[in-house]
């Protein structure tokens, strides 16, 4: 199955990460994607965070496309 966040694609954060003292709102690349069955959500490890060398597992619906982020922010 295609993963729903190609590889490189920019994505930005649903929810905040306090562990990273993420926030909600925060750009990253997806570096990889880890297909899981149906029961469960896909996974992916993001970089690009203002923290040099950490990368960041999360569940695919703590993401959403840069895109789809800009048209939600544009309707609020």
């Amino acid at each position: 199955m295609k993963p729903k966040f190609p590889l490189f694609s920019e994505v930005v954060l649903l929810q905040d990460i306090p562990a990273y003292k993420l926030k909600r709102g925060s750009v990253a690349t997806v570096v990889e994607h880890y297909p899981m069955t149906e029961l469960q959500q896909d996974g992916y490890s993001l970089e690009g965070f203002n923290i040099p060398n950490v990368t960041v597992e999360v569940a695919e619906s703590q993401i959403i496309s840069v895109e789809q982020w800009q048209k939600e922010m544009e309707i609020l």
